[in-house]
């Protein structure tokens, strides 16, 4: 014989029943239901009151604090537009445009977690942690190529991306089909005259900023004669840009998943837009959701016109690059690069058996003449 299943509503009739029965011992039913004498009566109550028997919703019945539908639809609108913000993003960007009646930033959260617009796999992905950061803008700004990425018309775009450190105000992004320096030196230029020189640019260490045959490239050549120093981060170490890093991660998430780029006029035009969109429209964690442009303004250094060689002071020990690329210091040759052909190099000691070469402001390699090799072929300011 099968077993019966009743429902809580069931069993709530069968004991209202048993109870109406003449001569029912009710302490007893009660217990046989496993239910106290009084949430025996209140059954029988509401029986008589013709309520259902079912269980009821607990939630109240008002809610002076909850949110009004209006406020709620207008939050929910904001994340629709830009799917990647978070509630303190959201929150920040109504308050930039005068909402009043706003709800705490929990309540956003939870509002976007009711309409389903949480993932949790990509909200752990956003932890924030703390960088480094210079202390006012143009001090250093920071530019790589992102990835590149297929089009519609089966070409390659390569995002080149110029921020600076302090302010992260996005200065430059540009698509390009390759990523040669021809291609960096027009983006530069354009920047330079728009916001004017920083004090150093942080690469990496390929190409086109970087080499792998220690030769000094046209790129490095070309920041000090306008006296700005080329920073290369730590080869393997992608975390020495990470500013650079997380916008590009950012790009891919706002843009790149969500717009399918035609071609390269596409995507510039996608890009233009962005950058203005994120440059005066997104709160930035790292700014107290501020946006970028509150904290970035342009560099007194304006770009030369025309840029002249280094001039070294009378007397100097000076030795001229030669059609290799080397120079001979005590009848050894070192080689520099073929970028540097016909310039002059200043030899500067700098301690026993070190002499520092020099190219204008900066230093650029150091010789040990006993041993007769390079013990460093950083550039740094002298």
């Amino acid at each position: 014989m099968p077993w019966k299943e009743e429902t809580v509503e069931q069993q709530r009739t069968n004991f209202i029943v048993l109870a109406n029965e003449e001569g029912c011992n009710f302490s007893a039913l009660c217990r046989k239901f496993g239910i106290t004498r009084k949430t025996g009566y209140k059954w029988l109550e509401r029986n008589r009151q013709g309520e259902r028997l079912g269980d009821q919703s607990r939630a109240p019945h008002f809610r002076p604090r909850q949110t009004p539908a209006e406020m709620e639809e207008l939050i929910l609108s904001v994340r629709m537009k830009h799917p990647t913000w978070g509630p303190r993003k959201i929150l920040r960007y109504l308050v930039d445009r005068d909402n009043e009646g706003l709800p705490a930033a929990s309540t956003v959260a939870s509002i976007l977690k009711r309409n389903g617009l949480v993932d949790p796999e990509q909200s752990a992905c956003h932890t924030p942690f703390k960088r480094f950061q210079r202390d006012r803008p143009n001090d250093l700004w920071q530019m790589d190529f992102k990835g590149h990425f297929g089009m519609c018309d089966g070409n390659r775009c390569h995002p080149l991306t110029i921020k600076d450190d302090h302010s992260r105000e996005l200065l430059c992004l540009d698509a390009y089909d390759n990523e040669r320096w021809t291609s960096v030196k027009c983006s530069l230029d354009r920047v330079f005259r728009e916001n004017g020189l920083p004090s150093s640019i942080l690469c990496d260490n390929g190409a086109p900023w970087g080499n792998c045959k220690q030769g000094y490239t046209p790129f490095e050549l070309w920041m000090m004669q306008m006296d700005v120093l080329p920073i290369h981060g730590r080869p393997l170490h992608p975390q020495t840009q990470g500013k650079e890093e997380r916008f590009h991660r950012t790009l891919n998430e706002d843009v790149l998943k969500r717009i399918p780029i035609r071609d390269l006029i596409h995507a510039q035009e996608v890009f233009d837009a962005y950058r203005i969109e994120f440059n005066t429209e997104r709160p930035h964690e790292a700014l107290g959701l501020d946006v970028p442009e509150k904290h970035y303004r342009k560099s007194e250094r304006t770009m030369p016109e025309q840029l002249t060689e280094p001039e070294y002071d009378t007397g100097r020990t000076l030795r001229k690059v030669n059609f290799k690329g080397y120079i001979s210091v005590q009848r050894h040759r070192y080689y520099l690069s073929e970028t540097l052909i016909d310039k002059y190099i200043e030899l500067v000691p700098v301690g026993e058996n070190i002499l520092a070469l020099c190219y204008g402001n900066f230093v650029i390699a150091k010789i040990d003449l006993t041993e007769e090799l390079f013990v460093s072929r950083k550039i740094c300011r002298r």
